[in-house]
């Protein structure tokens, strides 16, 4: 198949309209994948279309990747899980729109994660889900660990699809009939690859769960059996709703799930259990009431024939129930009361276990109609899916002819090409002669060229020779000229560097001499100024050592005439010492005067005069105290 003719059914089923995926573009989309082993074109044409601008182009992007992952070619699986990552970002920012096909996108985007990451762990399964339970014991490997993993993995995987199934049927508006409008079936196509997933998944569970119950212990089991037990409601409803939408009735027959789940502590359940088989009729139509009713016929046929054997074999032993007297009572034969009582207690057990044998003829005849039924619907699956891949085979046939035909006019072309092939090499023939002539004029024409080019290489390499010659002087003389200005100009930059410095430090030292006197002017302007102010600090603190003297003598004047004072007597010795010391006092004080005002330099001698002052004042006070 063209991969051109692949990107344009791809284009055609993912698409900006509100409406559900033609079957014809999703069928040719699948045949491309097998016909190129992969899904390299299906990824080229998606990635160039807006998947994260558009819901509505990211919901029928969704439903044909599903398509191509149950029926496209095995390839198709290895060659998506590169963009799951690319996936999960889209489902992720879809995730933040609550309205419209926002939700929806982002479910089935992590729905179609979920299957891929199924199938990678558990390569078994196809894509389709079909197995046999011989190759489902294969996929567990006969390890009850394998087993009880593959059922969480199936619980997960069947957990997203019944979210996708609620989440859809969540958005649509049931009180109208929106299964007829192109909106509804936009959004309810996808559930049909939903429903044939299901279908298997819940088969392959119950048998899975009874094999578990057979080696596990049930206290083990038990999250196994509430998480069955509420997706098994779910799925029974969603069924129910489903079966009851118009849409779906014209598209495939859903079965219905038994009235109460399978009871798993029971191992011998597993044989009423009944495989869910979803049916697709041919050509989109239901399938024919009478085959089913044959079919059914049939099946009570067998029945009742079972149901005749206990009859038969009772008749064989007792005789035929039309005779009024079956057991000959009423002749006696010699037979007495004891005998009789016997032979009837004998005839009540033997009818007894007659009954128990047509019993299990019922159940047995019973078990076998339930598995005939349950064979016929998967023969019939297989009936249409065999349909299905006849129909992919007459495509694939109508596109090898399409081939063929292609071939043939490739073929034709060629054989024109070679017939033309002929002519072109007759004139070929003759082409070559006539290079061949113009071949020998060309080596005469190039004999004469080599000589004139020897001849010219010489006189060439002469004025080489010259012209460096006359090169090797010229750059000698620019060489000197530029030496000598180079020097020149060195010459007078380093003059003019020289006058440069000598006027800055002739600049230098004329401000430096000027800093000096101003130096030295500031200089006798404080000195003279500290004199003078010291002059003023020793007049005034002499001035108050002066008053301070005073006060002291005034103090001692005052009390001499308190009678405190003057009732008192002391002795002469102490009155004459105290007389002396006062007048060496004063006699202190006058020299120092005297000096100070000779002489006012010396911090040493201002603290003799003062200390003398003092002293004086002392002495006076003791000896007006005295």
């Amino acid at each position: 198949m063209d991969a051109s003719k692949m990107t344009v059914s791809i284009n055609k089923a993912i698409n900006t309209q509100e409406a559900a995926v033609k079957e014809k573009h999703a069928r040719t989309c699948i045949l491309g994948t097998h016909h190129e082993k992969g899904a390299q074109t299906f990824w080229a044409a998606v990635n160039r279309l807006p998947l994260s601008s558009n819901a509505v182009l990211c919901w029928k992007f969704c439903h044909v990747f599903h398509k191509l992952l149950r029926d496209g070619h095995p390839n198709v699986l290895k060659d998506s899980l590169r963009y799951k990552n690319e996936l999960i970002d889209m489902s992720r920012m879809w995730g933040h729109l609550s309205d419209g096909y926002g939700q929806l996108c982002s479910i089935y985007l992590k729905l179609l994660n979920t299957k891929m990451d199924f199938h990678t762990k558990n390569p078994r399964f196809p894509g389709n889900l079909q197995m046999t339970d011989r190759q489902l014991d294969e996929a567990g490997e006969n390890d009850v660990n394998n087993f009880f993993q593959l059922t969480v993995e199936i619980f997960d995987y069947m957990e997203w699809e019944l979210n996708l199934f609620h989440t859809v049927f969540k958005s649509l508006d049931m009180s109208r009939s929106v299964s007829v409008t192109a909106a509804g079936q936009c959004r309810l196509s996808p559930l049909i690859q939903v429903i044939l997933d299901c279908s298997h998944l819940y088969d392959y569970t119950v048998k899975l769960l009874f094999k578990l119950h057979s080696c596990l212990p049930t206290d083990t089991l038990q999250g196994h059996r509430d998480r069955f037990m509420e997706q098994f409601q779910k799925l029974k409803d969603l069924f129910y709703r489903s079966s009851n939408l118009q849409y779906f009735k014209r598209l495939l027959q859903i079965p219905q799930l038994p009235e109460n789940p399978p009871n798993f502590l029971r191992a011998s359940a597993l044989s009423e259990h009944i495989s869910p088989v979803v049916l697709i009729p041919t050509g989109n139509s239901p399938p024919d009431s009478e085959t089913l009713v044959e079919t059914d016929d049939l099946v009570g046929m067998d029945s009742s024939s079972h149901q005749s054997i206990p009859e038969n074999k009772f008749d064989d032993i007792f005789g035929s129930s039309f005779s009024n007297d079956p057991f000959n009572f009423s002749n006696q034969n010699g037979m007495t009361r004891d005998d009789k009582d016997r032979l009837i207690e004998q005839l009540y057990k033997e009818l007894a276990l007659l009954r128990d044998e047509l019993g299990k003829f019922k159940a047995e005849s019973h078990r076998l109609v339930s598995n005939l039924r349950g064979r016929i619907q998967e023969l019939e699956a297989e009936l249409a899916e065999q349909k299905h891949l006849r129909e992919q085979a007459v495509d694939e046939s109508d596109f090898l002819r399409t081939e063929l035909e292609e071939w043939k006019r490739k073929t034709q072309d060629t054989e024109k090409a070679q017939k033309s092939l002929t002519e072109i090499e007759r004139k070929s023939i003759a082409n070559e002669q006539r290079y061949t002539k113009l071949k020998e004029k060309y080596a005469e024409l190039v004999q004469s060229h080599a000589d004139l080019l020897r001849k010219n290489a010489e006189v060439t390499k002469q004025m080489t020779l010259a012209r460096e010659a006359l090169g090797d002087v010229e750059r000698s003389k620019k060489e000197l000229e530029d030496s000598y200005q180079r020097v020149n100009e060195h010459t007078q930059r380093k003059a003019q560097e020289q006058i440069h410095e000598m006027d800055e430090l002739q600049g230098a030292l004329e401000s430096s001499k000027q800093e000096v006197k101003l130096l030295q002017n500031s200089l006798e302007t404080s000195k003279e100024a500290c004199i003078t102010q010291r002059k003023e600090l020793e007049e005034g603190f002499l001035q108050c050592l002066m008053r301070e003297v005073e006060g002291i003598i005034n103090e001692a004047l005052q009390k001499l005439d308190e009678p405190l004072y003057t009732s008192g007597s002391v002795s002469t010795d102490f009155l004459i010492s105290r007389t002396v010391a006062a007048v060496d006092s004063t006699e202190k004080l006058d020299e120092a005067w005297k000096r100070h005002m000779s002489d006012t330099s010396g911090e040493k001698k201002r603290w003799e005069r003062t200390k003398s002052c003092k002293e004086c004042s002392r002495q006076v006070e003791e000896m007006h105290g005295s």
